[in-house]
């Protein structure tokens, strides 16, 4: 995923930092360039980024690129999203879910 300005790239060196250190939840994006529904994904990402704006930050992981962090999370599936509060995962969603799915596990946050 590019940046979308909401929805930020993270890399293995800085997700303990972006992620694991954030004041707010954070919704990690694990995805690949050669997957689809990742590409479809994508842009309801950035769309929910902007409503959740200031509630919940976005963060994308290409797991190509940085496969360190998806293997040691054991992201098998793409894509796979991980919600994170306070340092701690606290759901995990794998494959690309619809709008109000995806709504549900941010109010939970």
């Amino acid at each position: 995923m590019i940046d979308t300005g909401r929805v930020r790239p993270v890399t293995d060196a800085t997700f303990a930092a972006e992620v694991l250190g954030a004041p707010l939840p954070v919704l990690v994006d694990f995805w690949t360039d050669w997957c689809p529904p990742c590409k479809r994904l994508a842009p309801v990402l950035a769309e929910l980024a902007d409503e959740y704006a200031g509630r919940v930050e976005f963060r994308s992981m290409d797991a190509d690129d940085q496969p360190e962090t998806a293997r040691s999370l054991h992201v098998l599936a793409f894509p796979t999203l991980a919600l994170y509060r306070d340092g701690e995962l606290i759901r995990t969603v794998v494959g690309a879910q619809p709008r109000h799915q995806l709504r549900k596990l941010l109010d939970a946050a």
